[in-house]
């Protein structure tokens, strides 16, 4: 198969593949940043699904890569069926293949409906949806590994809707002991004292479907290595106030935006089907900053 670069360049580093697989049953982009790989894809009101591998997690289970099985646990962002469809399919899919259950967190509100959802899909196949379902909300933090915790953040949809962010965390020496010799550092420890402190970088951010407030409520999101959000909207006829109503983004907010994103890559998705990509690619090139542009990926 070819290789896709959503950015429409040919930059051997960030180059976008679609991998060779055994069943080739939904769309991959992938592409390389910072030690992570971002595999998925997005569009809007058919279908969103990310995994980052070397992370263990996924986002979104709109559909279901078979390639995707592997990965044991999953954070959806809000309910809608571009974003959850496949949700069932690939808690089955891991029972079928005698998988260990899978680990899934989603709105709070949302909780009891899934479950629900899972038992009338259960009646249905006549196999066991069996899989942790976890309620989240704005604030909560999850622990993914020693390095890596995660945080849950609002979104501003038209359902309810989290994002999540990713951070690596490191044990620091305390400054007031920097310099003291290895076995005094030592001593101090085995009395008790705490001579490290925890240092947080954010590397990941999903935000799934959000209009700006969801970026503008959540400061850290223009500061994570990595930020993968939506972009719906990009013509100039469309009314902002109508897309912004429905929890959407438009070109024009990032525009308005730009001097704030402080991070290295920025992925761009979720655009709605009535855009061809070239026109994507013609007025966001056309559009945004330079300095914004050279870190915008486009996953097309």
């Amino acid at each position: 198969m070819k290789n896709h670069d959503p950015a429409g360049r040919n930059k051997r580093h960030n180059r976008v593949q679609i991998p060779e697989r055994a069943v080739d049953n939904a769309p991959i982009l992938s592409m390389q940043h910072s030690g992570l790989t971002i595999e998925g894809y997005s569009r809007a009101a058919v279908q969103s699904y990310w995994r980052i591998p070397e992370l263990k997690i996924g986002f979104d289970l709109g559909a279901q890569p078979w390639d995707f099985m592997g990965t044991q646990t999953w954070m959806v962002s809000h309910t809608h069926l571009d974003h959850v469809a496949a949700l069932p399919v690939y808690v089955a899919r891991r029972r079928m293949m005698k998988m260990e259950p899978p680990t899934l967190y989603l709105p709070a509100e949302a909780l009891e409906d899934v479950r629900r959802l899972l038992l009338v899909m259960q009646r249905l196949d006549r196999g066991r949806m069996i899989c942790q379902l976890n309620g989240v909300k704005p604030g909560d933090e999850i622990e993914l590994s020693r390095e890596n915790v995660v945080t849950v953040f609002p979104t501003t949809h038209t359902i309810p809707s989290v994002g999540y962010i990713v951070w690596d965390r490191r044990k620091k020496l305390k400054d007031e002991y920097l310099g003291l010799p290895g076995d005094k550092i030592r001593d101090l420890r085995l009395s008790g004292v705490e001579v490290t402190r925890e240092v947080r970088t954010p590397l990941v951010a999903y935000t799934g479907d959000t209009s700006p407030g969801g970026l503008d409520n959540c400061p850290t999101l223009y500061e994570t290595k990595i930020l993968i959000t939506e972009l719906s909207f990009i013509r100039p006829g469309h009314r902002r106030e109508k897309i912004h109503k429905f929890g959407h983004m438009h070109l024009d907010d990032f525009i308005e935006r730009a001097d704030r994103f402080k991070n290295e890559l920025i992925i761009c998705a979720h655009f709605s089907t009535r855009y061809h990509p070239q026109e994507i690619r013609r007025l966001i090139d056309a559009k945004l900053p330079a300095n914004l542009r050279e870190r915008v990926r486009l996953w097309l």
